[in-house]
């Protein structure tokens, strides 16, 4: 069970000095986390320039947005640990360091995989970044603002998300394909020094000292990572030998992780914290919602375009109401969280995405943009209430020397249902489609698909509440135990 965070552990990490207010600590977490979001967007939109600036096929410029993907989903717990071990700030501390120096590769890169190294070590550091934001959030911010400082780092999230298509086509068009990643050496120049000066200097807690970082357990959990994730985004919609054969390496290597860590003496993932059933049931809401919020990220654009016949340009405009919606609704959701309790808000938000997800399931193509976004924007506001309270939840009552792999585990569920949604739904609407070539089918099949596809997301987002609901009482937590790794 995750350890309790007691008066005794917040003791243990008092902070030396501040430099600066909490305020300038948490607006440096707040760029921190909007820089690693927008690295993730911005390089979208940029690939058919790089396809022809580079002279590469789309399969090879793909995996500058999957190199990056890949670093954060087998590494971000990993970083969590290693943060744990040596001391949050100082890592983090590195990790903008990281991510601002690969961005100069990127930018000047004189060929393709020079430019999908940097953006390896980009998504490195980006890890770093987006998991020990998190963990930090506890030392910077008072206890009873801790939903609000969630909502701020989840609006920033969203803001990244929602900034980078519309950033990256302006940098594009007026300075090149280098200015999406040249524009990043001020910007985390900026990081760096707001985060130097104003993040508190803490002790490692003791329970730390002396401990290992978990090497093994390390490559087996990238291994394991790295062959689910390309399971599920390889064959371009269909799941051939290779696919099965990458899921049968990550079974096999994630039944070699677990047997490693239950033998370690200072395991990557001390196994005895999945025994607390709040931690359990938030890792396990938090990916069966990101799978269901791919699917509007996947279905979106076709039944925009073939079901309502909307031109490129207003698909743009219409999809960028959700991120828009959850870069609105962060802080408020951190406020609300605060006020009436992390584990309602989390039902709350959990209700308002069904019945989000009810409407896309039943919409006509007769109420035209009007219902397709009021339906994006009911399920979206639902997302924005459910992450910020269930990240508040997870990390409440997280002792110090857990919080950098708990965020880490936190961060990764939420990967992990990215890449199931983009392969599990994106599978659903195809079959309901029912067509090879998607750019053929018509209206009518589009539509029967995006209901399909909804009809299956309520299903897991009722799922989702169903788990949360039982979970919603935590268990009375035992004190943590010295070698946690020996369950």
């Amino acid at each position: 069970m995750r350890p309790v965070n007691t008066q005794q552990n917040r003791q243990t990490t008092a902070p030396a000095h501040r430099h600066l207010s909490p305020r300038w600590a948490l607006a440096s977490l707040a760029l921190s986390t909007l820089l690693a979001s927008l690295g993730a967007s911005v390089a979208a939109v940029a690939l058919p320039t790089l396809a022809q600036a580079l002279d590469a096929s789309f399969q090879q410029v793909q995996w500058v947005v999957l190199a990056y993907l890949l670093a954060i989903t087998t590494l971000i717990v990993s970083v969590g640990r290693l943060g744990d071990l040596m001391g949050r700030r100082k890592l983090l501390l590195a990790g903008i360091v990281l991510f601002t120096l690969a961005s100069a590769v990127c930018g000047l890169a004189p060929s393709l995989w020079w430019l999908i190294t940097g953006r390896a070590l980009q998504g490195l550091g980006a890890a770093i970044m987006m998991t020990l934001t998190l963990a930090l959030v506890g030392e910077t911010v008072a206890q009873e603002k801790t939903g609000s400082a969630m909502g701020l780092l989840a609006t920033l999230s969203a803001v990244g998300t929602a900034l980078g298509p519309s950033f990256g086509g302006m940098l594009i068009g007026g300075f090149g394909w280098q200015a999406l990643f040249l524009v990043n050496l001020p910007l985390g120049l900026l990081t760096l020094g707001l985060a130097w000066y104003s993040l508190p200097v803490r002790q490692v807690p003791p329970k730390t000292e002396g401990k290992r970082f978990d090497v093994t357990g390390t490559l087996l959990l990238a291994i394991t990572l790295a062959a689910y994730a390309l399971a599920m985004t390889s064959g371009r919609g269909s799941f051939s030998g290779l696919n099965v054969a990458l899921l049968l390496i990550a079974l096999l290597s994630g039944g070699l992780f677990i047997r490693a860590q239950s033998r370690a003496v200072s395991p990557l993932i001390p196994l005895v914290v999945f025994r607390d059933r709040l931690l359990v049931s938030g890792l396990a809401t938090s990916a069966l919602v990101a799978t269901v919020m791919m699917a509007t990220l996947l279905v979106g654009p076709f039944y925009l375009s073939i079901a309502l016949g909307l031109p490129a340009a207003l698909v743009g405009l219409v999809l960028a109401a959700g991120p828009a919606v959850a870069a609105l609704a962060g802080v408020p959701a951190g406020r609300l969280a605060d006020r009436f309790g992390v584990i309602p808000m989390r039902l709350a938000g959990l209700a308002t995405m069904a019945l989000g997800c009810l409407m896309l399931s039943l919409v006509p193509p007769a109420l035209g943009i009007f219902g397709y976004i009021m339906a994006i924007v009911v399920t979206t506001l639902g997302y924005a209430f459910f992450q910020t309270a269930n990240n508040t939840a997870v990390m409440a009552d997280v002792a110090a020397q857990s919080r950098g792999v708990i965020a880490g585990l936190l961060n990764l569920s939420r990967n992990l249902g990215f890449f199931t949604g983009a392969c599990v739904l994106g599978a659903v609407f195809a079959t309901a489609v029912a067509t090879n070539d998607i750019s053929r089918a018509g209206a009518e099949a589009v539509t029967k698909g995006l209901h399909t596809t909804f009809a299956v997301a309520l299903a897991m987002v009722a799922l989702a509440l169903g788990i949360a609901w039982k979970c919603r009482v935590p268990e009375p937590l035992p004190e943590p135990r010295d070698n946690p790794g020996q369950a």
